[in-house]
C-alpha cells in the first residue's frame, strides 16, 4: 500500500527501518521530515504539548554515526518515536496534561523510554492527553484540546489522543500512550491506527504517572499491525523497580507474524454487539469478521455474562486508585503550590483546587467517597468481587476460542463538545474496559471509514500473555487491508 512517492514521515516503522538499513534514508532525513511535519501541522491539530527538536536531531546524528560504523542497535535505531506526556523522559517537561505538574522536569527515564534509547530511537515530541490520563477525548487536557487529523472539529479519541493523532497525522512514526480503560484502544480506532494494550504486567509501568495502577500499562501506536509488534519487541519485559513486572520468557514479537498461520477459533461476544453500537461501525466490524471466516478461522457467538457490571466495576475501582495516587500532590514536595498560604490546610487546599481540573476533582471525590468508612465493602470491596467475575468469564471463554473480535468504540469520533455529560463520555469506553479489568492484551485495528471519512476500528482481546497470538491474528486482516496506511488530508 506505499510506494516512493510516499513522504518520509508516512513511512510504517518497518519500512524506514528498512530504508535505513539499506542506506536509502538517514535518521536525520527521517527526523527531520518528522520535525517538520509537525511544525506545519501542529497549529491546527495540538497533538503535541512540548518538543525538542535539538534533542532529536543530536539523537538522530548518533544513530547515523553507529550504522556508518557498522553498529546498528536493530530495527528501531534512527526511529523518530513520540510518547504520551505521562511517561517520563530525562530532563524533558512531565506534565501529565495538568496545571499540577505544568512546571515540573523529569530527573529520570520511565523503563520504557530507558529501553527505547537502548533500541537507538530518536524520542521527540510530548504528547498531549486528558489530564492524569483521565477522559476519552483529550478535552481534559489543562493546556489545549487535540484536534482529530481526519476532522479536525472532531475529538482524536483519550486519553491517548494526541499519540494516536501525532502518528495519524504524520508527527511519528510510532507513538507510546498508557490504557487504563482503553486510552490506547479507543483514540487507535477514531484515529485509524492500531494501537495495543499489553498483558497488565508485560511492559514496566515504572515511569508512568499513576491514575489507577491496578489497571494502568503502556503500549504502542503504529500504522500497521507489524509497527506495534516491533516496538512491543523493544519495551516489553521483566523490570525489577515494578512490583508488578510479571517475569514472562523474551518473545520476538515481530517473528510471530511470519510464523505459518493455522485457521484461529473467534469469539463474538453477543453482549458487545448490541444497543448503542453504530451502524457503521457495525458494518465495518462485520466485513472484517467476513475476512476472517474467508481466512478459514472458526467464528462462534460467545458470552461475557458480567459486561454490564463493567463500567461501574471500573469506575469503583480506578476512582479509588485514582483518589490514593493522587494524594502526593498537596503542594509540599512538588507540583503546583498556591500563593501566600495561611496554613497547612490552606496550602493543602488551594494547591490541590488550583492544580487539578473538574474531571480529576471528580474522579478524587468519588474515590474518596468508596473508599470511606461504611462505604469501603459496600462499594470499593463488592467491586473487587465483580471484577474477579469478569475475569472469570473471560477465561471461560477462551475455553472455546482463541480471541476474542469486538467493536472498538461503539461510535466514530464524535465532534468536540458533544459529550459534555461525563456518563456519556464513559459509555465511550465500554467495549474495552473489560480487557483492563482482567489484565488480557486487546488491539484495536483499523477496518474502515464511515460515509462521513471517519476511522472504524475492531477489537481483538487474547488469553494471558498471549501477544504474539494476538498479533498474528491481527496481522491476518491489517496486511491485507492496511487501512492504517491511509493518510488525513490536513
Amino acid at each position: 500500500m506505499t510506494s516512493s512517492t510516499t513522504p518520509l514521515h508516512y513511512l510504517s516503522l518497518a519500512e524506514a527501518a528498512a530504508a535505513l538499513a539499506a542506506g536509502r534514508v538517514s535518521s536525520a532525513e527521517l527526523t527531520d521530515a518528522v520535525i517538520a511535519r509537525a511544525e506545519a501541522v501542529e497549529p491546527r491539530l495540538r497533538a503535541l504539548l512540548s518538543a525538542d527538536p535539538a534533542s532529536a536531531r543530536a539523537q538522530a546524528q548518533a544513530s547515523d554515526a553507529r550504522r556508518a560504523g557498522g553498529g546498528s542497535l536493530g530495527p528501531l535505531d534512527g526511529i523518530p518515536i513520540g510518547l504520551k506526556d505521562v511517561i517520563a523522559v530525562r530532563d524533558q517537561p512531565l506534565t501529565a496534561g495538568s496545571r499540577m505538574l505544568e512546571k515540573f522536569i523529569s530527573p529520570y527515564d520511565a523503563t520504557v523510554t530507558r529501553r527505547l534509547r537502548e533500541a537507538g530511537a530518536v524520542l521527540y515530541g510530548r504528547h498531549n492527553c486528558d489530564e492524569f490520563a483521565m477522559g476519552s477525548s483529550t478535552e481534559n487536557s489543562a493546556f489545549h484540546p487535540t484536534g482529530n487529523p481526519w476532522a479536525l472539529d472532531r475529538v482524536p479519541g483519550g486519553s491517548s489522543g494526541g499519540s494516536a493523532a501525532a502518528l495519524a497525522a504524520g508527527e511519528a512514526l510510532a507513538t507510546l500512550g498508557s490504557d487504563t480503560g482503553g486510552s490506547i484502544r479507543q483514540p487507535a480506532a477514531l484515529c485509524g491506527v492500531v494501537g495495543l494494550k499489553p498483558t497488565y504486567g508485560r511492559v514496566s509501568r515504572f515511569g508512568l504517572v499513576a491514575y489507577a495502577s491496578s489497571l494502568d500499562q503502556i503500549g504502542p501506536f503504529g500504522r500497521t499491525v507489524e509497527d506495534v509488534a516491533l516496538v512491543l519487541q523493544a519495551i516489553a519485559g521483566h523490570d525489577e523497580r515494578d512490583s508488578t513486572s510479571v517475569g514472562a520468557a523474551a518473545e520476538d514479537f515481530a517473528a510471530a507474524l511470519s510464523a505459518p498461520s493455522v485457521p484461529r477459533r473467534l469469539g463474538l461476544p453477543r453482549e458487545y454487539f448490541g444497543e448503542g453500537l453504530d451502524p457503521e461501525v457495525a458494518v465495518a466490524v462485520e466485513r472484517a469478521v467476513t475476512h476472517y471466516r474467508e481466512l478459514g478461522c472458526e467464528v462462534r457467538e460467545v458470552s461475557l455474562p458480567h459486561t454490564p457490571y463493567c463500567l461501574d466495576t471500573y469506575y469503583v475501582l480506578a476512582t479509588a486508585e485514582a483518589s490514593s495516587n493522587l494524594a502526593r500532590y498537596d503542594g509540599i514536595r512538588y507540583g503546583h503550590r498556591c500563593a501566600a498560604p495561611r496554613d497547612l490546610h490552606d496550602l493543602y487546599f488551594r494547591s490541590r483546587a488550583e492544580g487539578f481540573g473538574a474531571e480529576v476533582k471528580r474522579r478524587i471525590i468519588l474515590g474518596t467517597y468508596v473508599l470511606s468508612s461504611g462505604y469501603y465493602d459496600a462499594y470499593y470491596l463488592r467491586a473487587q468481587k465483580v471484577r474477579t467475575l469478569v475475569r472469570q468469564d473471560f477465561l471461560r471463554a477462551f475455553e472455546q476460542v482463541d480471541a476474542l473480535l469486538t467493536p472498538t468504540s461503539p461510535i466514530p469520533a464524535f465532534r468536540r463538545g458533544e459529550k459534555a455529560n461525563p456518563l456519556a463520555m464513559y459509555l465511550c469506553d465500554i467495549y474495552t474496559i473489560g480487557a483492563n479489568l482482567a489484565g488480557l492484551p486487546a488491539m484495536s485495528v483499523p477496518c474502515g471509514f464511515t460515509r462521513a471519512g471517519l476511522p472504524v476500528g475492531f477489537q481483538l482481546i487474547g488469553k494471558p500473555l498471549g501477544e504474539s497470538e494476538l498479533l498474528a491474528i491481527g496481522h491476518a486482516y491489517d496486511r491485507v487491508h492496511q487501512w492504517g496506511r491511509r493518510r488525513p488530508n490536513l
